[in-house]
């Protein structure tokens, strides 16, 4: 009896163990070029003047900017800015 139990365990254990499933590799993260800080040198350099003339009080130096709050004040002075920031915006479906 007690060889019958010996040889029974490591069937068992065998049989009840589980196989983790592979975990499918992850697609990178999407950049979201909508957000100002993800736009490239050029599409700032179109729309710095814009920000600089309608969204200064925004921009409080350096990386502390809210780049949300700079992009609606852009977007809300759509009609004032220059027609180079507004193709920017428009690029990034703004």
């Amino acid at each position: 009896m007690v060889r019958k139990f010996v040889l029974t365990i490591p069937v068992l254990l065998a049989a009840t163990t589980v196989v983790p499933a592979q975990i499918p590799s992850q697609p990178p993260p999407v950049a979201h070029p909508h957000i100002i800080g993800e736009w490239s040198d050029q599409e700032r350099a179109a729309c710095h003047p814009d920000v600089m003339r309608f969204c200064r009080d925004l921009v409080k130096g350096g990386d502390d900017a809210d780049v949300f709050a700079i992009l609606a004040c852009l977007q809300s002075n759509r009609h004032r800015i220059s027609r180079a920031c507004g193709e920017v915006l428009a690029s990034h479906g703004q």
